[in-house]
């Protein structure tokens, strides 16, 4: 599905398709000055100014050498380690991170050789297995991971895509993504931007209504991965809407209904009301106006009902729910939309 990667690189991919890149940048980022190669780190000093200036070359402190931190030699640029504890033995790692970290080569295959996560990442970040498979499915010329945390995702999308478009609000998570993404290999085929996905999502939509018609214009997505955040650990109790959720039965998955689980089932179900930053619904509806073809991870108790009424209102359009499973253990759920769907590969 989709077309392989015959090209490396992301080059002014985003600058040109969406206008000046700092539009999409906080206030932290767009005030700092920034070279081509280095979307994050200033990469200059202020200089002096007012009427005591003079024409003289002010006198600088010499730039102090940064150490090689823990992707190597030649990396310092691109390495994190600073921003994050890098944890190499269970007895420096929070308690309530433990559990996480004994799954740490699940997470990252490569985490022992120096990937990085923040406290958010790691309980967040999609395995790498299960990251993989979805990759697979979402195989494309490009797409975009709308909210991409540490990189779980966007560096298995760049081992399949041929552009990745990756989006995060924190500037750390961000930088951390990158710094993954340079351990495996593949941080010249994503353009990492910071930027709120709804902003971002609504200025796409209407520069490209505004330029379809335009000679030669090719700047097009096609497929956008959401994985927006549940509510943190919590959400296996049914998020902010748990105390109504007590209420309704969970809705079993498919594989609990063909083992007769169904009755055994202990958490509340989840509902997109509690996804974020906005509505699971109407971050579809917005991701839909992007394009048709979406894979929409969700947690495992979601309400399969409300993801099916997504697409209520397409005559004949299907859903395909896939379930996200690790050993013995149901992780998450991906459903997919559009040309993504088995059966439906016209839609793309």
């Amino acid at each position: 599905m989709g077309k392989k990667r015959g090209v490396s690189g992301l080059s002014g991919f985003a600058r040109e398709a969406f206008g000046s890149q700092s539009q999409f940048l906080s206030t932290e980022a767009s005030q700092s000055s920034q070279s081509p190669d280095d979307s994050f780190i200033s990469t200059q000093r202020n200089q002096p100014s007012g009427p005591n200036t003079t024409s003289q070359e002010p006198t600088l402190p010499p730039l102090k050498r940064r150490k090689v931190g823990l992707l190597g030699p030649g990396q310092e640029r691109y390495d994190a380690t600073e921003l994050v504890p890098f944890y190499t033995d269970e007895d420096e790692v929070p308690d309530e991170l433990r559990k996480y970290f004994s799954q740490r080569l699940r997470l990252f295959s490569l985490y022992d050789s120096g990937a990085l996560l923040d406290h958010v990442g790691w309980f967040s970040v999609t395995p790498e297995a299960i990251a993989a498979n979805i990759a697979e499915r979402c195989r494309c010329d490009v797409i975009l991971d709308a909210f991409c945390g540490v990189g779980g995702n966007a560096i298995q999308f760049a081992m399949r895509c041929e552009r990745v478009i990756a989006l995060d609000t924190s500037l750390t998570r961000l930088r951390l993504a990158r710094h993954n993404a340079v351990l495996y290999g593949v941080a010249d085929r994503i353009e990492f931007i910071l930027a709120d996905y709804v902003e971002f999502a609504k200025s796409y939509t209407s520069r490209n209504h505004s330029m379809q018609d335009a000679p030669n214009y090719k700047r097009k997505i096609d497929v956008v991965f959401l994985s927006p955040p549940w509510g943190g650990p919590g959400y296996i109790d049914g998020g902010a809407a748990s105390a109504i959720n007590q209420l309704i039965p969970p809705t079993p998955t498919p594989r609990e209904w063909d083992t007769g689980k169904a009755s055994t089932l202990d958490h509340p179900s989840y509902s997109l009301s509690d996804i974020q930053p906005i509505p699971g619904k109407d971050i579809f509806a917005l991701t839909r106006q992007i394009t048709k073809n979406v894979a929409y991870y969700l947690p495992r108790n979601v309400q399969l009902e409300e993801v099916s009424a997504l697409v209520s209102d397409e005559k004949g359009e299907m859903v395909e729910v896939e379930e996200q499973w690790m050993g013995s253990k149901l992780k998450a759920v991906c459903c997919y939309f559009g040309g993504l769907v088995s059966g439906q590969e016209e839609m793309w």
